[in-house]
């Protein structure tokens, strides 16, 4: 049985990994304990900074240390992160393109009992549409270590969505690849691709799994980066699957499935089915009755699956 750690963890460990570089500076939204950045906070007290309850004053803070030659994660629960911060993000990061990376905790349903105020399933629509962003969704404790690293490699603002249920580590640190823009290819497939992205691609490869069984050949890819995303992938596995359906834990409405539906649309139109949240908020409860409730589940992709092969030409 594979290996269980929240990418909110993993993101966490990967700040004080990579906090030996000076120029890394950490703000928190009064949330430390829980975005798992008081990991860095015990290691370099001296540059951690708890801005309290003031998500859009925390965004403008780290705008102008950046300006200071610092690469500045500021970090929250992605409910506040992109909604309470929007307007800072916008004009203070986004606009002049400065080198802040947001850390959006506890995104999608899977907070559970904190309920519809607290799960944000809007926050890859928001983050995706503001120009100078780039968005990254990791699927494991793996490809978030990556991400941080290549967040702090990259010039500009980068805005990395992370969970707080512990998931399925996927791969293997020793030989994982990690390239901004670049999805991967988790399992082939010939029948019908799977797209997903975060704590959906383990739940895609699941349904893969299933898929097999019955005689349908699913490819799955990893989507990590939603924001540049990976048009020729997308337009590869179109051209030699035919059919393609998306899974994410956001709405269906702007996210993964949209970007998707961009690249189709414009380049090699097949057919396509989403699974997602479907325009509605979130309710309290267990997290796995959640992802039950709204349709996020292997057998839910399974059934989109058989949908789209009968939709192929």
């Amino acid at each position: 049985m594979a290996q269980k750690i929240a990418t909110r963890e993993a993101y966490g460990n990967a700040l004080a990994e990579f906090g030996s570089d000076s120029r890394i500076v950490v703000l928190d939204a009064d949330l430390s304990k829980s975005t798992k950045t008081d990991t860095f906070k015990k290691k370099y007290p001296e540059r951690f900074f708890n801005m309290g309850i003031a998500e859009g004053n925390m965004m403008a803070t780290a705008a102008g240390i950046s300006t200071c030659g610092k690469i500045v994660f500021a970090s929250t629960f992605a409910i506040f992160a992109s909604e309470r911060g929007c307007e800072q993000i916008r004009n203070s990061i986004c606009y002049p393109a400065l080198n802040v990376k947001i850390g959006a905790s506890h995104a999608g349903i899977t907070v559970g009992e904190d309920g519809a105020s607290h799960q944000c399933i809007e926050d890859i629509a928001i983050m995706r549409a503001l120009p100078n962003m780039t968005v990254i969704c990791p699927a494991d404790a793996v490809e978030t270590r990556h991400a941080v690293k290549a967040a702090i490699e990259h010039d500009g603002p980068v805005y990395i969505r992370l969970g707080r249920m512990a998931v399925p580590v996927l791969y293997d640190e020793s030989s994982f690849r990690f390239e901004l823009g670049k999805g991967i290819e988790v399992a082939e497939g010939t029948d019908v691709t799977i797209i997903a992205t975060g704590m959906m691609v383990h739940i895609a490869m699941e349904a893969a799994e299933m898929l097999r069984q019955e005689g349908i050949s699913a490819r799955v890819i990893d989507i990590h980066t939603i924001k540049p995303i990976d048009r020729d992938l997308i337009i590869k596995a179109a051209r030699e699957t035919g059919a393609i359906v998306t899974a994410e834990e956001h709405t269906v409405m702007g996210g993964l499935g949209s970007a998707v539906a961009e690249v189709l649309v414009q380049n090699y139109p097949v057919p396509l089915k989403m699974v997602g949240v479907e325009d509605k908020f979130g309710k309290s409860g267990k997290p796995d009755r959640l992802m039950e409730m709204y349709g996020l589940t292997a057998g839910n992709i399974v059934g989109k699956v058989k949908d789209v092969i009968r939709m192929k030409k």
